[in-house]
């Protein structure tokens, strides 16, 4: 109360409960999303992980960046599931989601912009994800014009029902006959940082001008690109990053480290970007630059 959030207090709050953003995309919004179940302790998680049927994603209600997530394949997989699940919650709660196991084509990010120039949309963002946290993603990611329009109408609904201003991360699944809505970010999406080099405007640019209430003009994709995370492999208080001179030797490559104080292992601290004459160029030169980087104890 008193302040201005963006891009607002109840969009930050629902964001990070996958409990009431799924509810308010399916339940409210009518949104198609994954089958869907909630439980508050093991023999419920277990119960509901079987309805739900095998495989199944488990995932804790809070969390970031694939925290906590994992694939539960048989009954013999109920407790590890549960137990990433309880270390990877970013705040200590029993309650879990259990969500049908959809089999997709693929995963794309729409960036969406809410602005005083209204809804725009970027060029969608595909992407591969490991343990539920991304590991690669391109722009632009093939799609049909048919899916196109259903994302933009899925995306859409759901910023607007969270309204304000800025960029929101819109995750959805593309599958041969339907789109399904997964997730949502309220700011600049990890996956959209290969916009530093593929469009006019990175997501960075438009989420400060729709904050400013600046206009949005059209978005464009200036040549395709790719991006790779580097992530740690050990805890580490001192570290140094080495390989940057070797990975900024291949075309149109940028390293961007972000100057995290510490490394914990799967903590993204660089990211390799490309861009090139097609995806499939730009995606494998960002993987040769990735090979590159090395993280060291001091």
């Amino acid at each position: 109360e008193g302040y201005r959030v963006i891009p607002t207090a109840r969009a930050a709050q629902l964001t990070m409960d996958r409990e009431g953003i799924r509810r308010l995309a399916s339940e409210k919004l009518g949104l198609p999303t994954a089958d869907y179940r909630f439980a508050d302790d093991f023999e419920s998680f277990g119960q509901a992980a079987r309805e739900m049927g095998f495989p199944c994603v488990v995932k804790p209600l809070m969390s970031s960046s694939g925290k906590g997530q994992s694939v539960c394949k048989s009954e013999s997989d109920l407790e590890r599931c549960w137990q990433i699940a309880m270390e990877g919650g970013r705040v200590q709660q029993t309650r879990v989601i259990v969500e049908q196991f959809i089999r997709f084509e693929s995963e794309i990010t729409l960036l969406t912009v809410r602005s005083v120039s209204g809804t725009a949309f970027c060029a969608p963002i595909g992407h591969i994800q490991q343990d539920g946290d991304y590991i690669e993603s391109w722009q632009p990611h093939a799609i049909s014009e048919a899916q196109l329009e259903e994302s933009k109408r899925i995306a859409k609904a759901i910023t607007d029902e969270l309204g304000g201003a800025g960029i929101f991360g819109v995750e959805l699944f593309l599958a041969e006959d339907k789109v399904y809505f997964s997730e949502v970010s309220p700011r600049p999406h990890d996956t959209g940082l290969v916009t530093l080099v593929s469009q006019d405007l990175s997501e960075f640019a438009l989420h400060a001008r729709a904050i400013l209430g600046y206009p949005i003009p059209e978005i464009n994709v200036v040549s395709p690109g790719a991006s790779r995370p580097l992530k740690a492999t050990a805890d580490l208080k001192d570290y140094r990053i080495e390989g940057v001179d070797e990975a900024l030797s291949f075309p149109k490559t940028q390293v961007r480290v972000f100057g995290k104080p510490v490394t914990k292992v799967g903590r993204r601290m660089a990211v390799a970007l490309t861009a090139a004459a097609t995806v499939e160029e730009a995606r494998a030169r960002a993987k040769q630059a990735l090979d590159k980087l090395v993280i060291r104890g001091e």
